[in-house]
C-alpha cells in the first residue's frame, strides 16, 4: 500500500488542507493520506501553536468520515523537534510493507535543502509536490519529485487564527465540526 504522508502543524486544519489531501487520494497512485500532526516544526515559530493533542483532535474531526484519510500522532512519540527523516525511518521500520511518499507544497520544496539529511530523503523517498501561489518551481532538486496541479484555495492557518483574534467568521474555511470545537474551547483567542 502506498501512503502519502501529509506533514503539518495543522494549526488549525482547514479546507485547503482537505482539498489537497483529497486530490492526492483521488488523482494520484496514493492509496491513503495520513495527516501527520507535527508537535514542533524546527523551521516555524511556536508562539501561536495550539496544544498538539487539540490539533490532532481537530484533524480527526475534519477527516472522520473519509476512509482514505488517517490522522497520525507518530511524531508525538519521537524526539523533538520533529525531523522528517526520523519519522520516515521509524515508519518504514514499523510498516515494512508500506511505501511512504511525502506530500509537500512548493514552498517547502524550496527549503528542502535545509531539512535534516535532505540528500538522503531525496534519494530514498518520493515527494508529491503541489504548487503554492508565490512559490513557483524553477530549479528542482535532484530526486523523485512528482509535481501535482492540485486545486488550491488561498487559505492559511495564519489567516484563520488572525480572523478568530479579530472576531471575524471562519465559517466555510474549516469543516463545521472543527469550527464548533474551536468556538466551544475558545481556541486561538488572545
Amino acid at each position: 500500500m502506498k501512503i502519502g504522508l501529509y506533514f503539518g502543524s495543522f494549526n488549525p486544519v482547514h479546507i485547503g488542507h482537505l482539498v489537497i489531501a483529497n486530490y492526492i487520494a483521488e488523482y494520484s497512485n496514493v492509496d491513503q493520506v495520513w495527516f501527520v500532526v507535527s508537535p514542533l516544526n524546527p523551521l516555524k515559530k511556536t508562539s501561536t501553536l495550539l496544544n498538539e493533542y487539540h490539533r490532532l483532535f481537530l484533524v480527526q474531526l475534519a477527516i472522520e468520515n473519509n476512509l482514505k484519510f488517517r490522522s497520525s500522532d507518530i511524531e508525538f512519540k519521537l524526539p523533538r523537534p520533529s525531523f522528517t527523516i526520523d519519522t520516515l525511518t521509524y515508519l518504514t521500520e514499523k510498516y515494512p510493507r508500506y511505501e511512504f511518499v511525502v506530500i509537500i507544497g512548493s514552498d517547502s520544496l524550496q527549503n528542502i535543502t535545509k531539512w535534516k539529511n535532505s540528500e538522503v530523503l531525496l534519494k530514498n523517498f518520493s515527494f508529491y509536490v503541489y504548487q503554492r501561489p508565490g512559490f513557483e518551481i524553477k530549479d528542482q532538486p535532484l530526486g523523485n519529485i512528482h509535481l501535482l496541479k492540485a486545486p488550491l484555495l488561498e487559505i492559511s492557518s495564519t489567516h484563520i487564527r488572525n480572523a478568530i483574534q479579530t472576531g471575524k467568521s471562519i465559517r466555510y474555511l474549516v469543516p463545521d465540526k472543527v469550527l464548533e470545537e474551536i468556538e466551544r474551547n475558545n481556541y486561538y483567542r488572545k
